[in-house]
């Protein structure tokens, strides 16, 4: 074996830079697909982080303008949602609606603790507004049904929101603050996100409705769902809700502005359709770029035993097997592979991690929150070594083509080839 080395060293010697422009092209197919996979996976993993905040079978309806002319009424007109919208969520579509809830906000608000004071939004909800936009809550507890059934003055703060008010924020927690003339207690304190929405102040809706008054408006609906698995179900469903809401305030059933209905699971089914498309177009690229590998390989091989035809007849003159130049080829084929093959591998994974230190904590800022553009941008060692493996079976079978050629060749062939 040592000699078999030997003989392949010096071949590679003597022809560095075919040598080294084919393993140039091997190590570069590796070191794109496990860079092209480590990207997508990125993107996946940030899109699965930000829709992570909310609960996937979920909905929520938002308060609009007609923009359609119906049974004489202008368009423009204002579309508020009502105790009736609430009921007849609740109601009419019970087959498919779990939980029903209401988001009803005061802006504008001073609250004060002692000397400090913040400006917030103060936000009405039921309690299971915090299982549908999910709060991870560091001290205290959420809302809960005895504050919304007895209308409890109870507030849960934003981490932002407490340390301006007090520095060791986590003290707060059962102390009272004042928002406008009222004092509440502090009852929770949830972790700030990166959407920069973290001004809300959550009290019971029950408890706004009764400070604020505000008629039978209830602001915005949002409640979770069951039995709508795939897109068509949801846009149906979309579809009879907004006529049914829309009838309720004699707006045209197709009128999209009327109400805008925020459908995270339909969202994440077109999202992960999206991811799915780019995945497998990233994989298609970088087997194509490992194609140029084998096809590197081949190229190399075919032109080695070209060049050594000579010398492969007089071997078999001299005694020499069909096996032992069909093993020497082969085995020239797999180490230049491996050796690589593995380099590009080492490359790849290096461009990952460098990926996740760079891109990976890289904050972007929309305009309407933040949110990072590459979250854990990096494949399993797995996928590395299966693509290194592929790579290698795929150099052999390349290199087996010339080989055969080489070990059926006669002596008097070979011994007058130029």
């Amino acid at each position: 074996m040592r000699d078999i080395i030997s003989e392949i060293w010096s071949t590679a010697q003597r022809n560095k830079l075919r040598t080294a422009l084919t393993g140039f092209a091997v190590a570069w197919g590796i070191f794109m697909l496990i860079v092209l996979l480590g990207a997508g996976n990125g993107l996946i993993n940030a899109n699965e982080q930000q829709t992570n905040r909310f609960l996937a079978n979920s909905m929520r309806v938002y308060e609009g303008y007609t923009s359609k002319a119906y049974k004489g009424l202008k368009e423009g007109r204002w579309v508020p949602l009502r105790d009736k919208d609430l009921k007849t969520t609740k109601h009419k579509f019970s087959a498919n609606v779990d939980e029903v809830g209401a988001v009803f906000s005061q802006g504008g608000q001073t609250m004060s603790y002692g000397q400090q004071y913040v400006n917030t939004m103060l936000t009405g909800i039921y309690p299971n507004h915090d299982k549908i936009e999910k709060r991870e809550i560091i001290h205290g507890r959420f809302i809960n049904e005895i504050d919304f059934r007895e209308k409890r003055k109870t507030v849960v703060l934003s981490q932002s929101q407490a340390k301006e008010l007090r520095p060791d924020y986590a003290n707060l927690v059962g102390e009272f603050v004042k928002i406008g003339n009222l004092a509440y207690r502090v009852v929770g304190i949830y972790k700030n996100d990166d959407s920069e929405q973290n001004n809300a102040t959550f009290i019971a809706f029950s408890t706004i409705k009764t400070m604020y008054g505000s008629g039978d408006r209830v602001g915005d609906l949002e409640f979770s769902f069951h039995g709508l698995e795939t897109l068509e179900e949801n846009l149906d469903f979309e579809e009879r809700y907004r006529a049914t809401i829309n009838a309720n305030h004699q707006a045209a059933p197709d009128d999209d502005n009327a109400l805008w209905i925020r459908n995270l699971y339909r969202q994440n089914i077109q999202m992960q359709m999206g991811m799915k498309i780019i995945h497998t177009a990233l994989w298609v690229v970088g087997l194509f770029t490992l194609l140029s590998g084998i096809v590197g390989v081949s190229n190399i091989m075919l032109i080695t035993v070209k060049e050594r035809t000579r010398e492969f007849g007089i071997r078999k003159a001299i005694g020499a097997k069909p096996w032992s130049i069909l093993k020497l080829i082969i085995i020239e084929s797999v180490i230049i592979t491996t050796f690589f093959g593995y380099i590009g591998m080492v490359l790849g994974v290096a461009a990952n991690e460098y990926m996740d230190a760079t891109l990976g904590h890289n904050i972007i800022d929309t305009g309407l929150f933040k949110t990072t553009l590459f979250v854990n941008p990096t494949v399993g060692l797995d996928v590395c070594f299966e693509a290194t493996l592929v790579m290698i079976i795929a150099g052999t079978i390349a290199g087996l083509v010339p080989a055969r050629k080489a070990a059926r060749i006669r002596p008097i062939e070979a011994l007058r080839a130029e």
